[in-house]
C-alpha cells in the first residue's frame, strides 16, 4: 500500500525544483498521487477496508490543499504538474 523508498526516492529526482528538494509542492503532489494510486488498487480486492479508505480521503484531501496552493502562487506550474501527472482529463 505504501511507497517503497527507491520509488520515492526516484519521484524525488523527477519532480524536484532544485537539488535534494523533498519539500517544493511538486515533490509533495507526485508522492501523494503515486500513494493514492497504490490505495485505489488495493481497494480493488478489498472493499471492505474502511481504515485504509480514511487514509485514503485524508491523502486525496492533503493533495488537493497542495494544488490549490500552487495554483494561487504559481499558475504555469500548477499547468505543468497537472499536464505531467495527468491529473485533470
Amino acid at each position: 500500500m505504501s511507497i517503497t523508498a527507491a520509488r520515492k526516492a526516484e519521484l524525488i529526482k523527477e519532480f524536484a525544483t532544485v537539488e535534494n528538494d523533498t519539500g517544493s509542492p511538486e515533490v509533495q503532489v507526485a508522492v501523494l498521487s503515486e500513494r493514492i494510486a497504490n490505495l485505489t488498487e488495493h481497494f480493488k480486492g478489498h472493499s471492505k477496508d474502511n481504515h485504509s479508505r480514511r487514509g485514503l480521503l485524508k491523502m486525496v484531501s492533503q493533495r488537493r490543499s497542495q494544488l490549490d496552493y500552487l495554483k494561487k502562487t504559481d499558475e504555469q506550474r500548477y499547468k505543468t504538474l497537472i499536464e505531467r501527472l495527468g491529473l485533470r482529463r
